[in-house]
């Protein structure tokens, strides 16, 4: 039992120390930060003008509603009209 943890933890140190010498090679570069940042910056952006357009779209689709209203309103005062021209014999 002792030779089989003693193996084991000597594994473990071999893949921990394999691992911080890989991951220290793997360093980001600066220009590579700039290029995250200005990406972040840009999706940021962006996130914004789409909460602007869904807020303009809204805006529009009430209006749409409101003038859709009114020619409904036009359309039966239209018929009534109509009705009541006939009724006079006009």
């Amino acid at each position: 039992m002792t030779k089989t943890k003693k193996l084991l933890t000597t594994s473990l140190a071999v893949v921990f120390l394999a691992g911080s010498l890989t991951l220290t090679g793997c360093g980001v570069s600066d220009e590579e930060i700039a290029q995250l940042n200005a990406l972040r910056s840009e999706v940021s952006s962006l996130g914004t003008e789409v909460n602007s357009l869904k807020s303009e779209k809204t805006k529009l689709e009430r209006e749409v509603a409101e003038l859709e209203a009114k020619l409904a309103q036009c359309a039966k005062d239209k018929k009534a009209t109509t009705k009541n021209l006939q009724s006079l014999g006009l």
